[in-house]
């Protein structure tokens, strides 16, 4: 599988990082959609209103939440195909706006597609 690698949507590009996906259910507060550039938003494959509710970037939460997202990709193949059919064309930046790096959507969907 082609790399994937995670960058939040604040942070400037890297030279050759690859297609940038905004994966965010929401548009990042104070962006511009001229910020973001030829970033794709699959809002689609972002956690629910519901879930991103209750988990609320609290880390304690973390193990549930990637168990309750990933069955919710789980019941919603066809972002999760898109995004593998994107994946296969080469290196990808997932996008995201939270500002905890490693307890956020794009982690756990990073892992959910079983990429390093």
């Amino acid at each position: 599988m082609a790399r994937i690698s995670l960058r939040r949507a604040y942070d400037p590009p890297a030279p050759d990082e690859g297609r940038r996906i905004l994966v965010d259910r929401l548009w990042p507060r104070g962006l511009s959609h001229q910020t973001l550039g030829e970033a794709l938003w699959l809002r689609e494959i972002a956690p629910s209103d519901a879930l991103r509710h209750w988990f609320g970037h609290d880390p304690q939460k973390w193990p549930e939440f990637r168990r309750r997202y990933a069955a919710e990709l789980d019941a919603n193949p066809a972002p999760v195909e898109e995004l593998r059919r994107i994946i296969a064309q080469g290196p990808v930046v997932l996008l995201y706006a939270a500002h905890d790096r490693d307890h956020n959507n794009a982690v756990a969907l990073r892992d959910y597609l079983g990429a390093p």
